[in-house]
């Protein structure tokens, strides 16, 4: 048990960048900028996929369903900091900062098998040409994609509700710019040691799971390429995977260094930038790297 003041604080100063306070406008710029940009070119690709006929396959399927995750998911952080860098609004009730926590991990989570269920589909592609349309059917799309949905709202769950439970006492400020997980567990004055191991199982359940099924998928489709006798085919093949293998690399790099560890990494400071990374950057991204034109092997 963590000693100090144990009255229970129902509000939370979010302290984002005050590292660099004659940059803030500068800084609100330029996040009001990629926010823009991300839901412009998402909700355009949505749109694009749904009134092209010609696009309603499955990968144009799951890319739109990963563009419109990507919207929610820029939506959970972007706005809150928008409102801190441009009016100072820095203060944040615990009911806000658990639903902000609650829908960022579990978009995080519905992310990492939406991905898997993409790398399944570039598996089919290539490795079961002659079988994908009968394997990959709109019922086979459908329930790939609610599954990647709610198992992802449900693997966040049992945490959030154990977190929602914690006495947070003495200081009340946030070291990030949003309420992520590891600094809102730093100012528990309980024991979280449970909470701790709790999320660094469920983190590592869905990194693994995921990890697993988008690994094999790439290990078969890169030996079935090595088979292709032509170097035209073996192009198209790397062409239809390679931009999806870009986006589950940056995602997975980022995501490993911040959740599959029980304890932080390093300083909060780095752990900002690579916040940076994959709450601001990669959703701005992802849809530019993943439209790529479908091809017939």
């Amino acid at each position: 048990m963590r000693k100090g003041n144990h009255s229970s604080h129902t509000d939370f100063i979010i302290l984002g960048f005050p590292g660099l306070p004659e940059h803030q406008w500068l800084l609100f710029v330029l996040f009001v900028t990629i926010y823009v940009l991300t839901l412009m070119e998402n909700l355009v690709l949505i749109v694009t996929i749904k009134l092209n006929c010609q696009l309603h396959t499955p990968m144009y399927f799951f890319l739109g369903n990963l563009s419109l995750l990507e919207i929610f998911y820029v939506s959970v952080t972007v706005p809150k900091l928008l409102s801190n860098l441009l009016l100072g609004e820095k203060v944040t009730s615990l009911g806000g900062c658990m639903a902000q926590l609650y829908f960022f991990l579990s978009l995080a989570s519905s992310e990492c098998f939406l991905l898997a269920a993409m790398a399944c589909d570039c598996y089919l592609t290539i490795c079961q040409r002659l079988n994908y349309p009968a394997l990959m059917n709109h019922r086979a799309c459908t329930v790939l994609n609610l599954g990647s949905w709610l198992s992802g709202f449900l693997a966040s769950f049992p945490s959030i509700v154990m977190i929602s439970r914690l006495q947070f006492c003495s200081a009340n400020t946030i070291q990030h710019f949003f309420c992520d997980l590891l600094p809102l567990l730093k100012l528990s004055c309980t024991d979280t040691s449970t909470i701790e191991t709790l999320d660094f199982v469920a983190a590592l359940s869905v990194l693994v799971m995921s990890l697993l099924v988008t690994g094999t998928s790439y290990i078969c489709i890169f030996s079935t390429m090595a088979r292709i006798p032509s170097t035209a085919g073996k192009h198209k093949a790397f062409f239809i995977c390679a931009s999806h293998l870009v986006v589950v690399s940056m995602f997975y790099a980022t995501t490993i260094f911040m959740y599959a560890w029980p304890r932080a990494v390093g300083t909060f400071d780095l752990n900002k930038l690579v916040s940076v990374l994959y709450t601001v950057v990669a959703p701005f991204l992802n849809p530019s790297s993943t439209a790529f034109k479908q091809k017939e092997i």
